[in-house]
């Protein structure tokens, strides 16, 4: 309650400002009074029961009233004879900015909303303060309608000097509140100072205490129209007199207020969770919004938003749930028809005078310190210009303006990305098909005609010229570039028209683009990006450039460089101990030994050796064929470790720890074994014993190899 009742000081004073900002100049101040508080009490009442959001107080705000009094001049500049219509027109504006609202939250569009790039938000927020600053210097200043701001602003025999006294002392009165006492809202403050200034100049001018034709107060509100039966009949009434061409008129109009209001509150909303850890639905709370603006315009009230003031006020006197929104909604109406008198004798430049100062404090100044910088001086140009056309054109046309600058926006930061992640030449990097010393000597010496591209990001046409320029020597340098496309999020037509130029020209000169880890993904969409690829001709269908990972297209590559160097393996004749680099350098005597423990095995392919967990103390040399070392994870997803070809050997760590397999071995192809047990090994010692150093001894510089090799790797990867 506590909660409600500071709210409450804070939202009355300037939803009863915007109103009459906003429909003062249709049907008089009192008329956009009524408007501003029937606003605040459909929003209060309405927006928490629906939206639901914790401490969020909804009441009219600031956006409303640029967007709400641009329109309202723009109609009344086409209707000047017939205010009722426009009054009518801009009702239908706000019921379809609340229907939008609604959509919003139905198609979940809350939290694409908060996306929209700051420099763009913050430019329009601002725009917003400085329409609001102009719109209201002429009833600050207490000019006469017809009379050009421009000139009258340096013309002070045009202003009447009571109505800047009191907007002056409010202004005064705001900003030393906070000096004085937090337990008022300054902008209670303000318009009590505003009064008691209106009151006082009374005894030098006796005119100012006639309520009765006084152009400088908001007058009776009461009477007429001023009920919600009366308002609300007049607004069907209207309503039903509106043609289809209004609605394609208001829609421009209409979206913008309801992304401006969308905005305000969402911003609040973050507020909110920051201050007190909890979480907001935005989804929810947009569609909240809409059913509270579409009631608060059928009963002729401003539109409004979650506003920060109130929210925050609310929240320092102890609000804790959305009950406090709700009351604050009540006590609105009830402070209406117990206070409505009084209200009539608010001065309008003490209003204006508010609404100055939220108008100032709306534009964010910080903004001039982007220019310091030469990497943000593109953020303030987008900044100044959407303040400019909200200025000089006006807010729908400088929501436009943001829409396009949103563009440019995500292109400017999409192409200054860097969509190479990392590049790494062949003789850094290695497949993991298992070679032995001599293959990798030649690996190490001529795998820089490999490179290795991990790519990141959108490849797009702001981003794949980018890519081609990167890999410019390497296109011109290079036999195998391997292009490893599994953090690609989308692949459009002309990335796809780069990708066929960088092809071409490699294959000028007999080199190859291969592509791996293709992303389930096709121009942004889910779908078959191989099929694209052919579908486009980038490739065609059945050749060798797209692997499934990066191991394969390296293997492809390695397995090219080894066969031009002769240090390809052959497949068709069977292997014998003594042709294996494991064994080489054991005398004649061991290896004759060592084929009493040795047992020939044939696997098929697809067949599985072993498992991880599964016992086991055997060592496997491959005499042909190709084996597969995987490790299941869960979710049925696999890790490829390692395959091992002709002449290399596997299961070494079982055969030294008799411990449990680490990982699962499957034939790749029909394979071909030797099959060494530990237990058989350890019998054979016996008889020759100086075969355990020079199978061990072996072992060890095997082992110390592969290990040397991952080091190497690993360090690559780190440093790339």
């Amino acid at each position: 309650m506590w909660g409600a009742v500071a709210a409450t000081l804070v939202a009355l004073p300037a939803s009863i400002a915007f109103g009459v900002a906003v429909y003062g100049p249709l049907g008089g101040a009192g008329q956009g009074a009524l408007a501003g508080i029937l606003g605040a009490t459909a929003l209060g009442l309405l927006a928490p029961l629906v939206g639901g959001t914790a401490r969020l107080i909804s009441a009219p705000c600031a956006p409303a009233v640029a967007v709400m009094s641009a329109l309202a001049a723009d109609l009344l500049a086409r209707n000047p004879t017939d205010p009722t219509r426009v009054a009518v027109l801009m009702t239908l504006a706000t019921v379809l900015a609340g229907a939008l609202q609604m959509l919003f939250g139905a198609l979940r569009a809350g939290t694409i909303i908060k996306y929209i790039p700051w420099p763009v938000v913050t430019g329009y927020l601002s725009g917003v303060g400085v329409v609001i600053f102009l719109k209201q210097l002429p009833a600050f200043l207490g000019l006469q309608k017809g009379i050009a701001l421009g000139h009258a602003v340096f013309t002070p025999g045009l202003w009447q000097w009571p109505a800047v006294v009191v907007g002056g002392a409010t202004i005064a009165g705001m900003l030393v509140a906070p000096r004085i006492t937090r337990a008022l809202p300054p902008a209670i403050i303000g318009l009590f100072v505003g009064v008691a200034t209106y009151f006082a100049l009374g005894f030098a001018r006796a005119e100012l205490w006639t309520l009765e034709h006084n152009k400088l107060v908001i007058g009776p509100i009461g009477g007429g129209d001023a009920s919600f039966l009366g308002a609300l009949s007049a607004r069907l009434t209207g309503l039903s007199g509106v043609h289809w061409a209004d609605f394609g008129a208001l829609l421009g109009p209409a979206l913008t207020l309801a992304v401006l209001l969308s905005l305000d509150t969402l911003k609040t909303c973050v507020v909110v969770d920051a201050l007190t850890g909890s979480r907001h639905q935005s989804n929810r709370e947009l569609f909240g919004q809409g059913v509270a603006n579409f009631a608060s315009s059928l009963v002729g009230g401003m539109p409004g938003a979650g506003t920060s003031g109130a929210t925050l006020v609310n929240i320092a006197s102890g609000g804790t749930t959305r009950w406090s929104g709700v009351m604050e909604g009540g006590l609105v109406l009830v402070a209406f028809l117990a206070l409505g008198p009084i209200v009539a004798w608010a001065p309008l430049s003490a209003l204006s005078g508010i609404l100055l100062v939220v108008a100032v404090r709306m534009f964010d100044w910080h903004a001039f310190s982007l220019l310091r910088q030469r990497s943000t001086t593109l953020d303030f140009v987008v900044i100044a210009t959407v303040i400019g056309v909200a200025v000089a054109g006006d807010l729908i046309m400088a929501s436009g303006v943001g829409v396009v600058l949103t563009i440019l926006l995500f292109l400017r930061d999409q192409s200054r990305g860097v969509v190479i992640r990392r590049k790494l030449a062949g003789n850094r990097v290695f497949s993991k098909q298992r070679r032995l010393p001599a293959e990798m000597a030649v690996l190490e010496a001529r795998g820089d005609a490999t490179v290795v591209v991990e790519l990141d990001g959108a490849l797009f046409f702001g981003t794949t010229d980018q890519l081609r320029t990167k890999l410019d020597e390497d296109l011109r340098t290079r036999r195998f570039v391997i292009l490893d496309l599994r953090r690609v999020r989308s692949v459009d037509l002309t990335a796809v028209h780069i990708l066929e130029q960088m092809r071409a020209q490699l294959d000028k000169r007999g080199a190859f683009l291969l592509f791996c880890n293709l992303p389930r993904i096709v121009a942004g969409k889910s779908g078959d990006l191989r099929a694209y690829f052919e579908e486009t001709g980038l490739v065609k269908p059945g050749e060798q450039t797209i692997f499934g990972n990066v191991s394969d297209a390296l293997a492809f590559a390695e397995d090219a460089l080894l066969h031009d160097d002769g240090k390809a393996r052959g497949r068709e004749l069977l292997l014998s101990l003594a042709d294996f680099a494991l064994l080489e350098g054991l005398p004649t005597t061991s290896l004759s030994a060592l084929t009493r423990c040795v047992e020939e095995r044939t696997v098929a392919a697809g067949e599985t050796l072993f498992r991880r967990g599964d016992p086991g103390d055997e060592l496997f040399l491959v005499r042909s064929g190709n084996v597969r070392i995987a490790l299941q994870l869960e979710g049925h997803k696999t890790v490829h470790i390692a395959s091992f070809g002709r002449g290399d050997h596997f299961g070494d760590m079982a055969f030294l720890d008799r411990g449990a397999r680490s990982a699962d071995a499957v034939a790749e192809t029909n394979v071909e074994l030797f099959a060494i047990s530990r237990a058989r090994f350890d019998a054979l010692l016996k008889d020759e014993p100086a075969l355990e150093v020079g199978l061990f001894s072996h072992l060890a510089r095997s082992l110390a190899f592969r290990l040397r090799q991952a080091d190497g790797e690993i360090a690559a990867l780190e440093e790339a």
